[in-house]
């Protein structure tokens, strides 16, 4: 619909409106496409109507399925970093293992070299084990330094559970919002059984009458726009 078509419309001249402009006015629409049709740029500072209720926008969903799917990743994280903690504790005990087995060979290479210092093969020998001694101490000072860095990411993945929980809060409030507004407009006579509101009132200005059919065809001109 034009813009000169719903200024026809809105000034009552529906009699001017023929034709295939007619058919376009009376012809049902379908609630799912005529949202579909409006684009919304909500980063943007022009005033927009209210984005259509699709499931895109529906912002409990979205809220619920940020929630689910934070949870689910946490978890995930809190199962793997305990894993690289066992890990990191189990390689520390085996590292500790090696170390005794290096000092014990330290000792003997010692003996071996004080008793027999014209074999060059003690003295060597004795400076492998001395290195593999430096580099057993720095292994360690790693796995430590893991150990720790493990521990901090578990304590900052505490403010992400309560991120969640302060989220899930926001929804409940929204929730209770929603019934209670829903409790305040709620009638005593079911929709269904309603009477349909009165399409010319005695005292109306305009005699015009205007069908469920126009009303629709409007809303879904405003959408296009």
């Amino acid at each position: 619909m034009t813009q000169e078509e719903l200024d026809k419309l809105m000034n009552g001249d529906m009699d001017d409106m023929s034709g295939d402009d007619a058919s376009s006015v009376d012809a049902p629409v379908d609630e799912e496409s005529q949202y579909s049709q409006v684009e919304y740029d909500l980063g943007s500072t022009k005033s927009w109507p209210p984005p259509p209720p699709l499931k895109e926008n529906k912002v409990v969903h979205q809220l619920d399925d940020v929630t689910k799917e934070s949870e689910e990743k946490a978890t995930q994280m809190f199962d793997m970093l305990e894993q690289i903690s066992n890990e990191q504790m189990v390689a520390e005990e085996k590292m500790s293992n090696i170390a005794d087995t290096l000092n014990s060979l330290r000792e003997l290479m010692g003996k071996l070299s004080a008793k027999f210092p014209q074999i060059e093969a003690f003295r060597t020998e004795s400076e492998k084990i001395e290195a593999a001694l430096a580099t057993h101490e720095e292994v360690m000072n790693n796995l430590g330094n893991i150990g720790m860095n493990t521990m901090s990411i578990m304590d900052m993945m505490q403010y992400q559970d309560i991120h969640r929980q302060k989220i899930e809060r926001v929804i409940n409030i929204m929730r209770a919002l929603s019934n209670y507004m829903n409790k305040l407009f709620e009638g005593k006579i079911d929709d269904e059984k309603r009477v349909s509101s009165a399409k010319h009132i005695h005292g109306d200005e305009n005699n015009d009458l205007v069908g469920d059919d126009d009303i629709e065809a409007l809303i879904a001109a405003f959408g296009k726009k």
